[in-house]
Protein backbone atom coordinates (compact mmCIF):
# COMPACT_ATOMS: atom_id res chain seq x y z
CA UNK A 1 0.00 0.00 0.00
CA UNK A 2 1.40 3.61 -0.79
CA UNK A 3 1.74 6.13 1.78
CA UNK A 4 -0.99 8.58 0.72
CA UNK A 5 -3.33 5.68 0.73
CA UNK A 6 -2.71 4.35 3.81
CA UNK A 7 -2.78 7.67 5.48
CA UNK A 8 -5.81 8.50 3.70
CA UNK A 9 -7.35 4.96 5.49
CA UNK A 10 -6.34 6.06 8.67
CA UNK A 11 -7.48 9.25 8.72
CA UNK A 12 -11.25 7.95 7.56
CA UNK A 13 -11.01 5.30 10.31
CA UNK A 14 -10.24 8.26 12.31
CA UNK A 15 -13.24 9.99 11.85
CA UNK A 16 -15.78 7.19 12.08
CA UNK A 17 -14.49 5.60 15.40
CA UNK A 18 -13.93 8.63 16.93
CA UNK A 19 -11.15 9.55 19.63
CA UNK A 20 -11.99 7.15 22.29
CA UNK A 21 -10.54 4.22 20.25
CA UNK A 22 -8.08 5.96 18.17
CA UNK A 23 -5.36 6.71 20.68
CA UNK A 24 -1.91 5.41 21.08
CA UNK A 25 -3.27 1.85 19.21
CA UNK A 26 -4.30 3.25 15.99
CA UNK A 27 -7.70 1.97 13.70
CA UNK A 28 -8.90 -1.23 12.59
CA UNK A 29 -11.01 -0.39 10.39
CA UNK A 30 -14.28 -2.23 11.18
CA UNK A 31 -17.62 -1.00 12.66
CA UNK A 32 -17.87 -0.58 16.38
CA UNK A 33 -20.07 -2.61 18.13
CA UNK A 34 -22.86 -1.65 21.25
CA UNK A 35 -21.74 -0.66 23.82
CA UNK A 36 -22.20 -3.79 26.95
CA UNK A 37 -23.75 -2.56 29.90
CA UNK A 38 -22.38 -5.60 32.71
CA UNK A 39 -23.65 -5.60 36.34
CA UNK A 40 -21.40 -5.63 38.72
CA UNK A 41 -20.48 -8.91 40.11
CA UNK A 42 -19.34 -7.39 43.75
CA UNK A 43 -15.83 -8.28 44.07
CA UNK A 44 -14.51 -6.39 41.47
CA UNK A 45 -12.36 -9.60 40.37
CA UNK A 46 -10.27 -9.04 43.43
CA UNK A 47 -9.45 -5.16 42.74
CA UNK A 48 -10.15 -2.24 45.11
CA UNK A 49 -11.32 0.53 42.48
CA UNK A 50 -11.87 4.46 43.17
CA UNK A 51 -15.34 5.01 44.15
CA UNK A 52 -17.97 4.69 40.65
CA UNK A 53 -16.30 2.08 39.29
CA UNK A 54 -16.59 -1.80 38.59
CA UNK A 55 -14.48 -4.79 37.46
CA UNK A 56 -14.77 -7.73 35.69
CA UNK A 57 -12.55 -10.55 35.12
CA UNK A 58 -12.26 -10.42 31.07
CA UNK A 59 -9.91 -13.41 30.73
CA UNK A 60 -7.85 -15.85 32.66
CA UNK A 61 -4.57 -17.77 32.04
CA UNK A 62 -3.79 -16.30 28.77
CA UNK A 63 0.40 -16.78 29.71
CA UNK A 64 2.49 -13.82 30.39
CA UNK A 65 -0.02 -10.92 29.02
CA UNK A 66 1.93 -7.91 28.67
CA UNK A 67 0.57 -5.16 26.17
CA UNK A 68 -3.17 -5.12 24.71
CA UNK A 69 -5.01 -3.00 22.36
CA UNK A 70 -8.48 -2.75 21.20
CA UNK A 71 -9.96 -2.53 18.10
CA UNK A 72 -12.76 0.00 17.24
CA UNK A 73 -15.65 -3.45 16.91
CA UNK A 74 -14.64 -4.14 20.39
CA UNK A 75 -12.21 -7.28 19.99
CA UNK A 76 -9.56 -7.17 22.20
CA UNK A 77 -5.71 -8.26 21.06
CA UNK A 78 -2.50 -9.18 23.40
CA UNK A 79 0.34 -9.78 22.85
CA UNK A 80 2.46 -12.49 25.34
CA UNK A 81 6.03 -12.76 26.17
CA UNK A 82 7.94 -16.34 26.82
CA UNK A 83 11.10 -14.40 27.06
CA UNK A 84 14.35 -14.28 29.28
CA UNK A 85 11.99 -12.77 31.96
CA UNK A 86 10.10 -15.69 32.51
CA UNK A 87 12.54 -18.82 32.19
CA UNK A 88 10.95 -21.26 34.41
CA UNK A 89 7.67 -20.59 33.31
CA UNK A 90 6.39 -22.27 29.93
CA UNK A 91 3.96 -20.51 27.73
CA UNK A 92 0.18 -22.21 26.61
CA UNK A 93 0.42 -23.79 23.58
CA UNK A 94 -0.51 -22.41 20.27
CA UNK A 95 0.19 -18.79 18.80
CA UNK A 96 1.79 -15.58 21.22
CA UNK A 97 -0.67 -13.69 20.22
CA UNK A 98 -4.12 -13.53 21.30
CA UNK A 99 -7.60 -12.21 20.34
CA UNK A 100 -10.12 -12.06 22.36
CA UNK A 101 -14.35 -10.94 22.11
CA UNK A 102 -17.25 -10.65 24.29
CA UNK A 103 -19.92 -12.26 22.09
CA UNK A 104 -22.83 -11.89 24.27
CA UNK A 105 -22.44 -8.73 26.56
CA UNK A 106 -21.51 -10.20 30.03
CA UNK A 107 -18.05 -8.26 30.25
CA UNK A 108 -16.40 -11.84 29.98
CA UNK A 109 -14.32 -12.73 26.43
CA UNK A 110 -15.91 -16.13 25.45
CA UNK A 111 -14.35 -16.34 21.54
CA UNK A 112 -10.73 -16.63 22.27
CA UNK A 113 -7.78 -17.33 18.83
CA UNK A 114 -4.38 -17.77 19.02
CA UNK A 115 -2.42 -16.72 15.93
CA UNK A 116 1.29 -15.38 15.38
CA UNK A 117 3.89 -17.69 15.79
CA UNK A 118 4.02 -20.25 18.77
CA UNK A 119 7.43 -21.17 20.86
CA UNK A 120 7.80 -23.98 19.08
CA UNK A 121 7.70 -22.48 16.09
CA UNK A 122 10.59 -20.30 16.71
CA UNK A 123 8.15 -17.29 17.89
CA UNK A 124 9.03 -15.31 21.70
CA UNK A 125 6.38 -13.05 21.41
CA UNK A 126 7.05 -9.51 23.18
CA UNK A 127 5.46 -6.66 24.75
CA UNK A 128 3.58 -4.01 22.03
CA UNK A 129 0.71 -4.32 20.03
CA UNK A 130 -1.04 -2.21 18.19
CA UNK A 131 -4.15 -2.08 15.90
CA UNK A 132 -3.55 0.59 12.96
CA UNK A 133 -5.52 0.72 9.63
CA UNK A 134 -6.86 -2.83 9.24
CA UNK A 135 -3.75 -4.64 10.74
CA UNK A 136 -2.47 -5.97 13.82
CA UNK A 137 0.99 -4.84 15.15
CA UNK A 138 2.98 -7.20 17.00
CA UNK A 139 6.85 -7.29 18.85
CA UNK A 140 8.61 -10.28 18.17
CA UNK A 141 12.04 -11.42 18.84
CA UNK A 142 13.73 -7.68 17.98
CA UNK A 143 10.77 -6.95 15.22
CA UNK A 144 7.62 -5.38 14.66
CA UNK A 145 5.42 -7.39 12.23
CA UNK A 146 2.19 -6.53 10.87
CA UNK A 147 -0.82 -8.68 10.80
CA UNK A 148 -3.42 -7.80 8.25
CA UNK A 149 -6.92 -8.02 9.55
CA UNK A 150 -9.96 -9.61 7.09
CA UNK A 151 -12.91 -8.48 7.78
CA UNK A 152 -15.53 -10.24 9.56
CA UNK A 153 -12.58 -12.36 11.02
CA UNK A 154 -11.01 -12.31 14.71
CA UNK A 155 -7.78 -13.03 14.06
CA UNK A 156 -5.40 -12.57 11.16
CA UNK A 157 -5.10 -15.61 9.00
CA UNK A 158 -2.17 -14.37 6.61
CA UNK A 159 1.23 -14.15 6.95
CA UNK A 160 3.18 -11.60 9.34
CA UNK A 161 4.75 -8.71 7.25
CA UNK A 162 7.68 -7.26 9.18
CA UNK A 163 7.52 -3.97 9.20
CA UNK A 164 11.35 -3.40 11.67
CA UNK A 165 13.59 -5.43 11.72
CA UNK A 166 17.25 -5.73 13.91
CA UNK A 167 16.15 -4.62 16.88
CA UNK A 168 18.72 -5.18 19.83
CA UNK A 169 18.03 -8.01 22.26
CA UNK A 170 21.11 -7.89 24.39
CA UNK A 171 21.38 -6.64 27.87
CA UNK A 172 19.39 -5.82 30.64
CA UNK A 173 16.05 -4.49 28.69
CA UNK A 174 15.30 -6.50 25.59
CA UNK A 175 11.69 -5.59 24.86
CA UNK A 176 10.21 -3.10 22.42
CA UNK A 177 7.33 -1.18 23.49
CA UNK A 178 5.47 0.97 20.83
CA UNK A 179 2.91 3.24 19.86
CA UNK A 180 1.39 4.48 16.31
CA UNK A 181 -0.12 7.76 16.04
CA UNK A 182 -2.77 9.05 13.96
CA UNK A 183 -0.52 10.30 11.09
CA UNK A 184 0.83 6.71 10.97
CA UNK A 185 3.99 7.35 12.64
CA UNK A 186 5.48 4.00 14.73
CA UNK A 187 7.65 5.14 17.90
CA UNK A 188 9.93 2.21 19.44
CA UNK A 189 11.33 2.32 22.90
CA UNK A 190 15.04 0.84 22.42
CA UNK A 191 15.61 0.89 25.73
CA UNK A 192 19.45 0.88 27.41
CA UNK A 193 21.63 -2.50 27.71
CA UNK A 194 22.82 -1.66 31.37
CA UNK A 195 21.90 0.45 34.78
CA UNK A 196 23.80 3.32 34.37
CA UNK A 197 25.85 2.89 31.75
CA UNK A 198 29.32 1.96 34.22
CA UNK A 199 31.90 0.13 32.77
CA UNK A 200 31.15 -2.79 34.85
CA UNK A 201 27.50 -3.02 34.95
CA UNK A 202 26.02 -2.89 38.38
CA UNK A 203 29.19 -3.31 40.15
CA UNK A 204 29.97 -1.27 43.14
CA UNK A 205 32.05 1.81 42.42
CA UNK A 206 32.34 1.08 39.06
CA UNK A 207 32.52 4.70 36.88
CA UNK A 208 30.16 5.39 34.15
CA UNK A 209 31.25 5.24 30.81
CA UNK A 210 31.85 8.62 29.17
CA UNK A 211 30.74 9.19 26.63
CA UNK A 212 27.87 6.69 27.19
CA UNK A 213 28.37 4.94 23.69
CA UNK A 214 25.33 2.91 24.13
CA UNK A 215 23.09 6.10 23.80
CA UNK A 216 24.14 6.10 19.95
CA UNK A 217 21.65 2.21 19.38
CA UNK A 218 19.87 2.45 23.13
CA UNK A 219 18.02 4.41 25.88
CA UNK A 220 16.00 6.26 23.65
CA UNK A 221 12.86 6.04 21.19
CA UNK A 222 13.04 5.75 17.86
CA UNK A 223 10.97 7.02 14.96
CA UNK A 224 9.76 4.73 11.70
CA UNK A 225 7.19 4.31 9.46
CA UNK A 226 4.16 2.12 10.45
CA UNK A 227 2.69 1.66 6.34
CA UNK A 228 5.72 0.58 5.29
CA UNK A 229 7.74 -2.48 5.12
CA UNK A 230 11.38 -3.58 5.00
CA UNK A 231 12.52 -0.80 7.37
CA UNK A 232 15.87 -1.94 9.50
CA UNK A 233 16.88 -0.66 13.06
CA UNK A 234 19.90 1.80 12.92
CA UNK A 235 21.11 4.80 14.81
CA UNK A 236 19.77 7.38 12.11
CA UNK A 237 16.28 6.71 13.58
CA UNK A 238 16.78 8.03 17.31
CA UNK A 239 14.12 10.28 17.86
CA UNK A 240 14.46 11.29 21.45
CA UNK A 241 17.12 9.99 24.05
CA UNK A 242 18.30 9.55 27.27
CA UNK A 243 15.17 7.79 28.11
CA UNK A 244 16.29 4.52 30.36
CA UNK A 245 13.56 1.85 29.56
CA UNK A 246 10.24 3.73 28.14
CA UNK A 247 7.95 1.48 28.44
CA UNK A 248 4.56 3.19 28.41
CA UNK A 249 3.40 5.34 24.81
CA UNK A 250 0.29 7.35 24.80
CA UNK A 251 -1.00 10.67 22.65
CA UNK A 252 -3.13 12.74 23.80
CA UNK A 253 -6.28 14.40 21.80
CA UNK A 254 -3.98 17.24 20.69
CA UNK A 255 -1.73 14.76 19.35
CA UNK A 256 1.19 15.16 22.42
CA UNK A 257 3.66 12.46 22.52
CA UNK A 258 3.85 11.09 26.36
CA UNK A 259 6.57 7.89 27.59
CA UNK A 260 6.73 6.69 31.03
CA UNK A 261 10.57 6.12 31.76
CA UNK A 262 11.51 3.34 34.44
CA UNK A 263 14.29 5.18 36.52
CA UNK A 264 17.91 3.59 37.52
CA UNK A 265 18.53 0.88 40.40
CA UNK A 266 20.69 0.46 43.45
CA UNK A 267 22.16 4.09 44.36
CA UNK A 268 22.86 2.71 47.79
CA UNK A 269 24.43 -0.50 46.64
CA UNK A 270 26.60 0.35 44.18
CA UNK A 271 27.42 4.11 46.14
CA UNK A 272 27.31 3.24 49.76
CA UNK A 273 29.42 6.26 50.45
CA UNK A 274 26.79 9.01 49.23
CA UNK A 275 23.57 6.90 49.56
CA UNK A 276 21.49 4.98 52.75
CA UNK A 277 19.56 2.16 51.99
CA UNK A 278 16.47 4.26 52.63
CA UNK A 279 17.55 6.75 50.36
CA UNK A 280 17.87 3.82 47.53
CA UNK A 281 14.83 2.95 48.10
CA UNK A 282 13.21 6.22 47.53
CA UNK A 283 15.25 6.97 44.54
CA UNK A 284 15.33 7.90 41.47
CA UNK A 285 11.36 8.92 40.54
CA UNK A 286 9.62 6.98 38.29
CA UNK A 287 8.17 9.73 35.60
CA UNK A 288 5.93 10.83 33.10
CA UNK A 289 7.31 12.76 30.00
CA UNK A 290 6.52 14.65 27.16
CA UNK A 291 8.41 13.32 24.15
CA UNK A 292 9.50 16.01 21.77
CA UNK A 293 12.04 15.10 19.17
CA UNK A 294 15.72 15.88 20.02
CA UNK A 295 15.14 16.07 23.52
CA UNK A 296 17.40 14.42 26.02
CA UNK A 297 15.94 13.77 29.14
CA UNK A 298 19.26 12.66 31.68
CA UNK A 299 19.97 8.99 31.72
CA UNK A 300 22.70 7.91 32.22
CA UNK A 301 24.69 10.94 33.51
CA UNK A 302 21.77 12.38 35.59
CA UNK A 303 18.27 11.00 37.34
CA UNK A 304 15.68 12.93 38.54
CA UNK A 305 15.36 13.91 42.77
CA UNK A 306 11.36 13.73 43.04
CA UNK A 307 12.15 14.85 46.81
CA UNK A 308 13.95 17.88 45.55
CA UNK A 309 11.88 17.99 41.80
CA UNK A 310 15.15 18.60 39.89
CA UNK A 311 17.33 16.74 37.52
CA UNK A 312 20.79 15.83 39.49
CA UNK A 313 24.11 14.59 38.41
CA UNK A 314 24.54 10.54 39.05
CA UNK A 315 27.78 9.00 40.83
CA UNK A 316 28.74 7.38 37.82
CA UNK A 317 29.27 11.09 36.18
CA UNK A 318 30.72 13.25 39.21
CA UNK A 319 27.22 13.17 41.42
CA UNK A 320 27.75 14.14 45.16
CA UNK A 321 24.72 12.06 46.16
CA UNK A 322 22.12 14.34 45.12
CA UNK A 323 23.35 18.12 45.45
CA UNK A 324 25.61 18.92 41.99
CA UNK A 325 23.55 19.30 39.07
CA UNK A 326 26.50 19.94 36.51
CA UNK A 327 24.80 19.71 33.03
CA UNK A 328 21.66 17.95 34.02
CA UNK A 329 20.46 21.61 34.24
CA UNK A 330 20.34 21.27 30.39
CA UNK A 331 18.39 17.90 30.51
CA UNK A 332 14.61 17.71 30.12
CA UNK A 333 12.63 17.15 33.34
CA UNK A 334 9.02 15.28 33.61
CA UNK A 335 5.67 15.89 33.19
CA UNK A 336 4.98 14.25 36.44
CA UNK A 337 7.01 11.97 38.94
CA UNK A 338 6.14 8.55 40.86
CA UNK A 339 7.31 6.60 43.91
CA UNK A 340 11.15 5.26 43.37
CA UNK A 341 11.27 1.48 41.63
CA UNK A 342 7.17 1.02 40.74
CA UNK A 343 8.28 0.19 37.39
CA UNK A 344 5.40 1.93 35.38
CA UNK A 345 5.03 -0.94 32.13
CA UNK A 346 2.37 1.06 30.10
CA UNK A 347 0.58 4.09 29.30
CA UNK A 348 -3.07 5.20 28.35
CA UNK A 349 -4.60 8.61 28.02
CA UNK A 350 -8.48 8.44 28.41
CA UNK A 351 -9.93 10.33 25.12
CA UNK A 352 -13.46 8.63 25.98
CA UNK A 353 -16.11 10.38 27.67
CA UNK A 354 -17.59 7.80 29.75
CA UNK A 355 -15.98 8.88 32.96
CA UNK A 356 -16.33 11.57 35.00
CA UNK A 357 -14.79 14.66 33.76
CA UNK A 358 -12.13 14.73 36.26
CA UNK A 359 -10.40 11.64 34.38
CA UNK A 360 -11.13 12.90 30.81
CA UNK A 361 -7.83 13.88 29.27
CA UNK A 362 -5.83 12.18 32.52
CA UNK A 363 -3.61 9.14 32.16
CA UNK A 364 -3.22 6.11 33.45
CA UNK A 365 -0.23 3.99 34.04
CA UNK A 366 0.03 0.57 35.17
CA UNK A 367 2.78 -0.30 37.78
CA UNK A 368 4.26 -3.78 37.57
CA UNK A 369 6.00 -3.27 41.11
CA UNK A 370 9.31 -3.08 42.46
CA UNK A 371 11.80 -5.59 43.19
CA UNK A 372 14.25 -3.42 45.11
CA UNK A 373 12.99 -1.32 47.90
CA UNK A 374 14.61 -2.99 50.62
CA UNK A 375 14.19 -1.77 53.23
CA UNK A 376 11.32 -0.57 52.65
CA UNK A 377 8.49 -2.69 51.94
CA UNK A 378 8.03 -3.01 48.32
CA UNK A 379 5.58 -0.89 46.17
CA UNK A 380 3.64 -0.67 42.85
CA UNK A 381 1.92 -3.51 41.97
CA UNK A 382 -1.12 -1.18 40.94
CA UNK A 383 -2.92 1.74 38.49
CA UNK A 384 -2.65 4.97 39.10
CA UNK A 385 -4.59 8.30 37.68
CA UNK A 386 -2.51 11.09 37.05
CA UNK A 387 -5.05 14.41 36.17
CA UNK A 388 -3.14 15.98 33.18
CA UNK A 389 -4.05 19.49 31.73
CA UNK A 390 -2.87 21.87 28.48
CA UNK A 391 -0.18 18.29 28.75
CA UNK A 392 1.05 18.90 32.68
CA UNK A 393 -0.33 17.40 35.04
CA UNK A 394 -3.08 19.20 37.24
CA UNK A 395 -2.89 17.89 40.58
CA UNK A 396 -1.59 14.93 42.51
CA UNK A 397 -1.46 11.23 41.52
CA UNK A 398 -4.07 8.63 43.60
CA UNK A 399 -4.46 4.98 43.34
CA UNK A 400 -6.92 4.08 40.92
CA UNK A 401 -6.84 0.27 41.11
CA UNK A 402 -5.32 -1.87 43.37
CA UNK A 403 -5.01 -5.22 45.14
CA UNK A 404 -3.76 -6.95 42.06
CA UNK A 405 -0.15 -8.36 43.92
CA UNK A 406 -2.36 -9.60 46.95
CA UNK A 407 -1.02 -9.94 50.22
CA UNK A 408 2.75 -10.50 48.99
CA UNK A 409 3.52 -7.69 47.26
CA UNK A 410 7.11 -9.10 46.39
CA UNK A 411 8.04 -10.42 42.36
CA UNK A 412 7.78 -13.67 43.38
CA UNK A 413 4.92 -13.99 45.72
CA UNK A 414 2.54 -11.42 43.25
CA UNK A 415 -0.98 -13.32 42.53
CA UNK A 416 -1.02 -10.52 39.49
CA UNK A 417 1.22 -7.72 38.29
CA UNK A 418 -0.20 -4.76 36.12
CA UNK A 419 1.68 -4.68 32.34
CA UNK A 420 -0.84 -3.65 29.69
CA UNK A 421 -3.87 -0.50 29.48
CA UNK A 422 -6.04 0.01 26.68
CA UNK A 423 -9.38 1.52 26.09
CA UNK A 424 -11.95 0.13 24.48
CA UNK A 425 -14.33 2.10 21.96
CA UNK A 426 -17.09 2.13 24.79
CA UNK A 427 -14.94 3.91 27.05
CA UNK A 428 -14.18 0.49 29.49
CA UNK A 429 -10.18 0.68 30.59
CA UNK A 430 -8.74 -2.96 30.26
CA UNK A 431 -5.90 -4.45 32.56
CA UNK A 432 -3.33 -6.86 31.95
CA UNK A 433 -1.13 -8.97 34.42
CA UNK A 434 2.08 -11.72 33.47
CA UNK A 435 1.65 -13.55 36.04
CA UNK A 436 -1.21 -15.55 35.19
CA UNK A 437 -2.29 -13.64 32.15
CA UNK A 438 -5.52 -12.39 33.43
CA UNK A 439 -7.29 -9.79 31.82
CA UNK A 440 -10.00 -7.34 33.73
CA UNK A 441 -12.21 -4.73 32.44
CA UNK A 442 -12.91 -1.38 34.42
CA UNK A 443 -16.32 0.45 33.67
CA UNK A 444 -17.54 3.71 35.33
CA UNK A 445 -21.04 2.42 36.78
CA UNK A 446 -21.81 6.17 38.41
CA UNK A 447 -23.85 9.29 37.39
CA UNK A 448 -20.92 11.56 36.52
CA UNK A 449 -20.54 12.96 39.72
CA UNK A 450 -17.62 11.21 41.54
CA UNK A 451 -14.73 13.34 41.68
CA UNK A 452 -11.28 11.44 41.46
CA UNK A 453 -10.23 9.89 44.31
CA UNK A 454 -7.86 6.98 45.50
CA UNK A 455 -9.54 3.73 45.61
CA UNK A 456 -9.83 2.19 49.01
CA UNK A 457 -6.33 0.64 50.17
CA UNK A 458 -6.36 -2.87 49.45
CA UNK A 459 -5.66 -5.35 51.85
CA UNK A 460 -1.96 -6.15 52.25
CA UNK A 461 -0.23 -8.95 54.63
CA UNK A 462 2.84 -8.07 56.35
CA UNK A 463 5.62 -7.28 53.37
CA UNK A 464 8.28 -9.86 52.92
CA UNK A 465 11.05 -7.32 54.39
CA UNK A 466 8.73 -7.13 57.79
CA UNK A 467 7.80 -10.80 58.03
CA UNK A 468 7.97 -12.08 61.36
CA UNK A 469 10.73 -15.43 61.59
CA UNK A 470 10.60 -18.20 60.52
CA UNK A 471 7.54 -17.69 58.00
CA UNK A 472 5.38 -20.15 58.59
CA UNK A 473 2.41 -20.77 56.07
CA UNK A 474 3.94 -18.64 53.62
CA UNK A 475 7.18 -20.53 51.96
CA UNK A 476 7.87 -23.59 50.49
CA UNK A 477 9.75 -24.63 53.52
CA UNK A 478 6.76 -23.73 56.15
CA UNK A 479 5.87 -26.06 58.61
CA UNK A 480 9.46 -28.13 58.87
CA UNK A 481 13.01 -26.54 59.75
CA UNK A 482 15.58 -25.79 57.18
CA UNK A 483 18.76 -28.07 57.46
CA UNK A 484 21.97 -26.78 58.99
CA UNK A 485 24.87 -27.13 57.19
CA UNK A 486 28.40 -28.46 58.64
CA UNK A 487 29.98 -26.28 60.37
CA UNK A 488 27.01 -23.66 60.79
CA UNK A 489 24.54 -23.48 63.49
CA UNK A 490 20.50 -23.42 63.22
CA UNK A 491 21.04 -19.17 64.80
CA UNK A 492 22.81 -18.51 61.41
CA UNK A 493 20.23 -20.24 59.02
CA UNK A 494 17.55 -18.09 60.55
CA UNK A 495 20.10 -14.19 60.48
CA UNK A 496 20.54 -15.52 56.82
CA UNK A 497 17.07 -15.79 55.84
CA UNK A 498 16.07 -12.44 57.67
CA UNK A 499 19.07 -10.88 55.85
CA UNK A 500 18.01 -13.16 52.18
CA UNK A 501 14.51 -11.60 52.60
CA UNK A 502 15.24 -7.98 53.32
CA UNK A 503 14.79 -7.56 57.04
CA UNK A 504 18.30 -6.96 58.57
CA UNK A 505 21.22 -5.43 57.43
CA UNK A 506 19.65 -4.12 53.95
CA UNK A 507 19.88 -6.99 52.14
CA UNK A 508 18.30 -7.22 48.54
CA UNK A 509 18.71 -11.05 47.60
CA UNK A 510 14.82 -11.96 47.72
CA UNK A 511 14.75 -8.48 45.44
CA UNK A 512 16.21 -10.81 42.38
CA UNK A 513 16.17 -14.23 43.89
CA UNK A 514 12.44 -14.22 44.79
CA UNK A 515 11.31 -14.95 48.56
CA UNK A 516 12.39 -17.72 49.69
CA UNK A 517 14.87 -18.12 46.71
CA UNK A 518 12.47 -19.54 44.77
CA UNK A 519 13.40 -17.33 41.78
CA UNK A 520 12.47 -14.34 39.90
CA UNK A 521 13.30 -12.27 37.24
CA UNK A 522 16.48 -10.97 37.90
CA UNK A 523 17.90 -14.19 39.75
CA UNK A 524 17.62 -17.91 39.05
CA UNK A 525 15.80 -20.12 41.80
CA UNK A 526 18.35 -21.64 44.70
CA UNK A 527 15.96 -23.89 46.26
CA UNK A 528 16.45 -26.75 43.17
CA UNK A 529 19.52 -28.16 44.82
CA UNK A 530 21.27 -27.72 41.31
CA UNK A 531 24.23 -24.97 41.56
CA UNK A 532 25.62 -22.89 38.47
CA UNK A 533 28.58 -21.94 40.26
CA UNK A 534 30.56 -24.38 42.59
CA UNK A 535 29.43 -27.39 44.22
CA UNK A 536 27.18 -26.40 46.17
CA UNK A 537 28.74 -26.79 49.33
CA UNK A 538 29.02 -23.98 52.28
CA UNK A 539 32.54 -23.06 51.25
CA UNK A 540 31.65 -22.33 47.09
CA UNK A 541 27.97 -20.55 48.24
CA UNK A 542 30.02 -18.28 50.34
CA UNK A 543 32.79 -17.66 47.88
CA UNK A 544 30.14 -16.72 45.16
CA UNK A 545 28.11 -14.22 47.53
CA UNK A 546 31.33 -12.38 48.39
CA UNK A 547 32.60 -12.61 45.05
CA UNK A 548 29.34 -12.00 43.32
CA UNK A 549 28.69 -13.02 39.36
CA UNK A 550 29.90 -10.46 36.90
CA UNK A 551 29.15 -12.43 33.93
CA UNK A 552 25.93 -14.82 34.35
CA UNK A 553 25.28 -17.67 32.66
CA UNK A 554 21.74 -17.70 32.00
CA UNK A 555 20.56 -14.53 33.10
CA UNK A 556 21.12 -10.60 31.93
CA UNK A 557 22.17 -9.03 34.82
CA UNK A 558 24.56 -9.75 37.04
CA UNK A 559 24.92 -9.92 40.65
CA UNK A 560 27.34 -7.73 42.67
CA UNK A 561 29.62 -8.68 45.67
CA UNK A 562 27.46 -9.14 47.95
CA UNK A 563 24.01 -8.86 46.26
CA UNK A 564 25.12 -5.36 46.50
CA UNK A 565 24.42 -4.97 50.33
CA UNK A 566 27.35 -4.08 52.86
CA UNK A 567 27.55 -7.30 54.61
CA UNK A 568 29.94 -8.10 57.64
CA UNK A 569 32.19 -11.28 57.10
CA UNK A 570 29.31 -13.19 59.93
CA UNK A 571 26.16 -11.57 57.63
CA UNK A 572 27.86 -13.62 54.52
CA UNK A 573 28.44 -16.48 57.12
CA UNK A 574 24.54 -16.45 57.70
CA UNK A 575 23.46 -15.93 54.14
CA UNK A 576 25.79 -18.42 52.76
CA UNK A 577 24.35 -20.99 56.02
CA UNK A 578 20.52 -20.07 54.26
CA UNK A 579 21.22 -20.85 50.89
CA UNK A 580 22.79 -23.87 51.65
CA UNK A 581 19.56 -24.68 53.71
CA UNK A 582 16.70 -24.35 51.01
CA UNK A 583 18.89 -26.06 48.07
CA UNK A 584 19.16 -28.90 50.57
CA UNK A 585 16.10 -28.73 52.16
CA UNK A 586 12.97 -31.80 51.62
CA UNK A 587 11.29 -30.91 48.24
CA UNK A 588 7.60 -29.58 49.52
CA UNK A 589 4.82 -32.29 48.78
Amino acid sequence: MRAREAATLALAALAACGLSACQRHGTGGRPARAPVTVVCPGDNGGLSLSPGFCATVYADDLGHARHLAVAPDGTVYVNTWSGAYYPDRPAPAGGLLVALRDSDGDGRADVVQRFGPSVGEGGAGGTGIAVYAGAVYAEDRGRILRYRLTPGSLAPTGPAEVVVAGLPLTGDHPMHPFGIDARGQLFVDVASATNACQRDNRIPGSPGRNPCGEKRIRAGIWRYDANRTGQVFSSAGRYASGLRNAEGFAFDAAGRFFATQHGRDQLAQNWPSLYTPGQSAELPAEELVQVARGADYGWPECYYDQQQAKLVLAPEYGGDGGRKVGICAGRRGPVAAFPGHWAPNDLLIYRGAKLPQGYRGGAFIAFHGSWNRAPLPQGGYNVVFQPLENGKASGPFVVFADGFAGPDRDPGGAAFRPTGLAEGPDGAIYVADDVRGRIWRITYQGDGSDPVAPAPAAPVGPPAALSAEPPEGTRAEAGEALPTPPGATAEEVRLGQRIFEGAARGGTCSGCHGPGGTGGPQGPALDTGRWLWGDGSLRSIRATIEKGVPHPKRRREPMPPQGGAQLTDKDVDAVAAYVWAIGHAKPAP
